[in-house]
């Protein structure tokens, strides 16, 4: 194992004024953990661009390795678990956020954390799927336990372009469903058509200046990135005992909804927490994604690949909404 290596650091001065930039650091600087992983791949999600900026209110330590994922293979480990040579990834729990991350060429962390590679996907494929992919099979899943089924109706995807909707668009249409996608970019309908959708949907049609409490019922289900006045509306237009699954905020924190769809239409809002989902759930789920739910051509279309030193650029466009489908790091 190699002394030195690099990694892209986050750094607040004592003026307030943070910083990103990749820096070359020792081994020993690592923090304490059972597991020592060499890096192969990260995966850059909208929290990591949260974390690069003064006001994010992700970071909860500096200097901070950024990279909420991370793949890679097992150089050393104290927990009987995992040897050296085992194939690994990584994402959530409080790693790049109170915890040294993903952005890195090595990276230490508890054994607790550790999920062994599935035998049907390869590191590369782990990070094309990350945190974001995560999150859309579990929000897949809990719409499958909810009683969602193909034979049921529309499925909804708002930020259908972004990581989080691009896959879950790509699953949703692999399990048959019929996928209507909300974005707001018309240059990206085609890549949402190769993804398998079936109708598109714009932005600002899913969020309406006014609405009714309850509309006219259209959506067996949804996987919402978005949040805010999206999500509320949602609500007013899910069928009767529809799901929606609710796992972001950039539409905004607030949901001007009312109690109505829940008690007069029985819809079921799913909060979906990927970053401290038990490992009787998230390791089952990673089995999923490595076959019943792995799109075809996981990494075609879907990914490009960046450097360490492209990612504070990264970070900046994905804070924009200008990053298509998934971002991942070769280390």
């Amino acid at each position: 194992m190699q002394e030195k290596f690099r990694a892209l650091v986050v750094d607040k001065a004592e003026s307030g004024d943070v910083s990103t930039e990749v820096r070359e650091l020792s081994i020993d600087q690592l923090p304490k953990g059972e597991v020592t992983i060499r890096a192969a791949y990260s995966s850059v999600n909208y929290k990591d661009g949260l974390a690069s900026i003064p006001n994010g209110n992700i970071a909860r330590m500096y200097p901070l390795i950024l990279g909420i994922d991370v793949a890679g293979t097992v150089v050393t480990s104290s927990d009987a678990r995992f040897k050296e040579g085992d194939n690994v990834l990584v994402t959530g729990f409080e790693l790049g956020v109170a915890h040294y991350g993903g952005f890195s060429e090595y990276v230490r962390v508890p054994a607790e954390w550790v999920v062994p590679l599935p035998s049907g996907l390869t590191l590369k494929e782990a990070m094309a799927y990350g945190t974001a992919g995560f999150t859309a099979a579990l929000s897949v899943q809990r719409l499958e336990e909810s009683g969602v089924t193909p034979e049921e109706g529309e499925v909804l995807v708002t930020g259908a372009t972004g990581g989080v909707g691009s896959l879950a668009v790509a699953m949703l249409a692999e399990k048959g469903y019929d996928v209507v996608a909300s974005t707001g970019k018309d240059a990206e309908h085609g890549y949402l058509r190769e993804l398998g959708v079936k109708e598109i949907v714009t932005r600002e049609e899913m969020s309406p200046e006014t609405f009714k409490p309850i509309g006219k019922p259209r959506w067996a289900g949804a996987v919402d990135p978005v949040g805010g006045k999206t999500l509320a509306y949602i609500l007013s237009t899910t069928k009767y005992g529809g799901a929606v699954a609710v796992s972001g905020l950039t539409g905004g924190t607030s949901v001007p909804t009312s109690v109505f769809p829940f008690i007069l239409r029985g819809v079921n809002l799913l909060g979906i927490d990927s970053v401290y989902c038990p490992m009787k759930i998230r390791l089952p789920l990673w089995e999923r994604m490595a076959n019943d739910l792995k799109p075809n051509g996981l990494e075609a279309g879907i990914v490009h690949e960046i450097t360490l030193n492209e990612l504070p650029q990264t970070l900046a466009c994905i804070l924009q909404g200008q990053i298509r489908g998934r971002a991942i790091v070769k280390l």
